[in-house]
């Protein structure tokens, strides 16, 4: 019997394979979309690393870990009075899975709406062909579909520390970090990259004694440097224990817990006793299982499967998105790429601007940036001005109670164009999409200084900064 045909089979259903199905089923291709993803009872689970152990569940917790801290440590100054408070921990994480299901079935429907054929099983590639590219889909059956174009979007995996293998249980990645059946009294967290801090966020607010180990000597040196400090002043006054330019050594896991070995930025050695370790020290392209050899698929040096501007890999009809090739590891970003794929499919121009790809860490407060930090402007000698507006002078932020952080505006010297907007505060994560709107019509922070904002609303706080800019905040 003759292999199902299809026009664009993309391997991989997370944010980024799923999208790019749908926008190439909206194009008027015949679509199919392999995802091996399983739920607890063997059910189908897309929506990736983001949608089950990421992104979603992770919001959902932190979320849920924000409501009890505030009943425990902020509602009294509201005038609200909280006795006996208790955790359902059990009811909690429910939650959290119940809003995982409520995606996974959402994309499973998108499936149905935009006539995306879904098979459920792992996509490997068997071998080229004069009508494109035979893969094969192992799940509870074995079959082989073909495909004229093929899009790899297989996601990445946690980074796992050598000699420390994760085994969910004590040393944990992120899928085990948001499955702790109870309270550790003692975290560890070596890395203090965004999935650690939001994970170790959550964990403190519930109760947990946290600590943080960091190999690099700065705290997020992605951040811009202003912005780090300011968040790290926050995070100290949490009592979330930061310790940076350290050197981890052995690992040690028992039934009592995990001990680590360390030393210090003064070289002293030192040793961290907990309950729980989660290792978050970066992520690793998932090509595991692909069988890129038996066409000839190129991968880079990192393992990545080597792409060019526009995704097009080393073979005709193959492209490569997300997390699985160059550029930042965001869900948003996967997003895009799979949206630009489906449209050059159909040979259009589809478009990605790396410089305009928003970054956010949700702890509290919230980080959010997009283009780049002053390190960055004064690294490649570009004359900038800069502007800054405190949360403390926003009206809205005292209204809720939470006056932490800043934004922060970079413009050209010259030009007034916005080169970069930096957030540390309530709801930055929302706050940032003005900033990515402005960079892409090429604004200048004059621009955002002269459009009125509501008052009050935390968005005047951008407004602000962009005045700081010239020197002429009104409020501070």
């Amino acid at each position: 019997m003759a292999n199902k045909q299809f026009d664009v089979i993309v391997i991989g259903g997370g944010p980024g394979g799923y999208i790019a199905a749908i926008r190439a089923a909206q194009l008027g291709f015949n679509v199919a979309c392999i995802d091996e993803w399983k739920n607890a009872k063997g059910g189908p689970a897309p929506g990736g690393t983001c949608t089950n152990v990421g992104c979603i569940p992770s919001k959902a917790l932190l979320q849920s870990s924000e409501h009890f801290d505030q009943a425990g440590h902020h509602f009294a100054e509201h005038g609200i009075k909280v006795e006996g408070l208790g955790l359902d921990l059990d009811k909690m994480l429910a939650r959290k899975d119940q809003v995982v299901k409520q995606n996974n079935d959402g994309i499973l429907y998108l499936f149905k709406k935009n006539k995306i054929t879904f098979f459920h099983g792992r996509g490997s590639f068997v071998k080229a062909g004069e009508a494109g590219y035979e893969i094969k889909v192992a799940g509870a059956a074995e079959e082989s579909i073909d495909g004229k174009h093929i899009i790899v979007a297989t996601g990445s995996n946690a980074r796992a520390l050598p000699g420390a293998p994760f085994d969910e249980e004590n040393i944990l990645s992120n899928d085990g970090a948001l499955r702790i059946g109870a309270v550790p009294k003692r975290l560890g967290l070596i890395g203090s990259g965004v999935i650690g801090l939001e994970m170790g966020s959550v964990w403190r607010r519930l109760g947990a004694e946290v600590t943080v180990l960091e190999a690099l000597p700065t705290f997020l040196g992605a951040v811009d440097e202003q912005i780090a400090k300011e968040a790290k002043k926050a995070f100290d006054k949490q009592k979330l224990k930061i310790e940076l330019g350290v050197k981890v050594g052995e690992i040690k896991s028992s039934k009592k817990g995990v001990s680590v070995a360390w030393t210090n930025a003064k070289g002293e050695a030192q040793t961290l006793e907990v309950d729980k370790l989660i290792v978050s020290i970066g992520r690793v392209p998932n090509t595991i299982g692909l069988n890129a050899e038996a066409v000839g698929l190129k991968l880079d040096e990192r393992g990545a499967i080597a792409v060019d501007d526009d995704c097009k890999t080393s073979l005709p009809n193959v492209w490569a998105i997300g997390d699985v090739v160059r550029g930042p590891m965001l869900a948003h970003k996967a997003e895009e790429e799979g949206v630009a794929v489906a449209e050059r499919i159909a040979g259009q121009h589809g478009h990605v601007n790396f410089n305009t790809v928003p970054w956010v860490i949700y702890t509290n407060p919230e980080i959010a940036w997009v283009g780049q930090t002053e390190q960055q402007l004064k690294a490649a000698g570009r004359a900038y001005k800069a502007g800054t507006f405190p949360f403390l002078a926003n009206g809205r932020a005292r209204a809720l109670g939470d006056t932490t952080g800043m934004v922060k505006f970079l413009a050209d010297a010259a030009t007034d164009e916005i080169l970069g907007v930096h957030i540390v505060g309530p709801q930055a994560s929302e706050l940032i999409s003005e900033a990515v709107v402005a960079m892409e019509f090429k604004a200048s922070a004059e621009d955002i200084a002269r459009i009125c904002h509501a008052h009050p609303s935390l968005s005047e706080a951008t407004k602000e900064a962009a005045l700081a800019v010239d020197k002429r905040t009104l409020n501070f």
